[in-house]
């Protein structure tokens, strides 16, 4: 469950409201694809924006309809109390483990954030998944306070941040988290430009943005790397860089990977949480001029 392809969808919303025949329909398309996992309330499912009520009714649905893949819930939220309740949720909707990201307003220190993961190890025996994103967190993990989480009962993956480009220097990196963490937890990779070079490097997880949407093209990579074509797959991802470029262009993938989804006309329009704007009309022209070039279409 914590290895291969874990699919991150979209939370669609239609006029400022969960669209739930949309958010099914990207689960029954992960489905198709036969992710290994679906991760929801994942960053890009928007959970931050979400009610608890709201989330509570998303990870029942991603459940429901994900026909016996695991499902892994998103619960980050600004108070531990709250994180709590979100695992509660995930519990009773009949999730597979959880996702947790240490949110801030005030800056958070590693003792604050070690007590967050030791609250939570030991209020849930759902597994855990350490969520490390600055972009959207602001707060970095160090390689010693992976060590210090990773020893707590129930932790069972942590998903860093993207691997250097250089494979070299991605081994480099990978290994030094793994000698610091027991064997059974698993280095997920995420940021999707070096995803493949980070399965490659020793990850053995994606947990995948492009994955929610476009998953045939993210489990082909996958499959590559955790086979006997690591080149192919490195290969691939390369063909891959003008949509990657768009992430960094347009401040993220959230923006481009929505714009992907409405242009196949799998989620409405402006399908993202205000004040979130989504992309304009030039940028959603570039968007469409990248998936003709690249045939993203299904």
């Amino acid at each position: 469950m914590f290895t291969g392809l874990s699919a991150f969808p979209l939370t669609p919303l239609d006029d400022d409201m969960l669209d739930e025949r949309s958010f099914t329909g990207l689960i029954e398309r992960l489905v198709a694809a036969r992710v290994d996992s679906i991760t929801a309330l994942g960053s890009t499912g928007s959970y931050a924006y979400l009610t608890q009520a709201e989330r509570a009714r998303v990870a029942r649905l991603a459940v429901e309809h994900a026909a016996g893949i695991p499902v892994i819930v998103g619960v980050g939220a600004l108070r531990t109390s709250q994180v709590l309740a979100n695992i509660s949720y995930a519990e009773e909707a009949g999730a597979a483990g959880v996702l947790l990201a240490p949110m801030t307003y005030q800056p958070l220190t590693a003792d604050d954030v070690f007590e967050l993961f030791r609250t939570v190890t030991e209020y849930t025996e759902l597994p855990v998944i350490v969520y490390d994103n600055p972009g959207t967190t602001h707060f970095s993990f160090t390689t010693d306070l992976y060590a210090r989480i990773a020893q707590l009962p129930g932790i069972v993956s942590i998903k860093i941040p993207g691997v250097p480009a250089d494979r070299a220097q991605a081994e480099a990196h990978v290994e030094s988290i793994r000698t610091a963490i027991p064997d059974h937890v698993t280095i997920g990779i995420s940021g999707d430009a070096s995803a493949a070079t980070g399965l490659a490097a020793g990850c053995e997880t994606w947990y995948s943005v492009i994955g929610g949407t476009l998953p045939d093209l993210a489990q082909g990579i996958t499959r590559a790397v955790t086979g006997p074509d690591v080149e192919a797959a490195l290969a691939e991802s390369e063909r891959l860089a003008p949509l990657w470029s768009l992430f960094q262009e347009f401040g993220g993938s959230l923006r481009v990977v929505a714009a992907i989804a409405e242009e196949l006309d799998l989620v409405p329009p402006r399908c993202l949480p205000l004040p979130i704007q989504g992309l304009g009309r030039q940028q959603r022209g570039r968007v469409a001029e990248v998936m003709r070039e690249l045939d993203l279409r299904d």
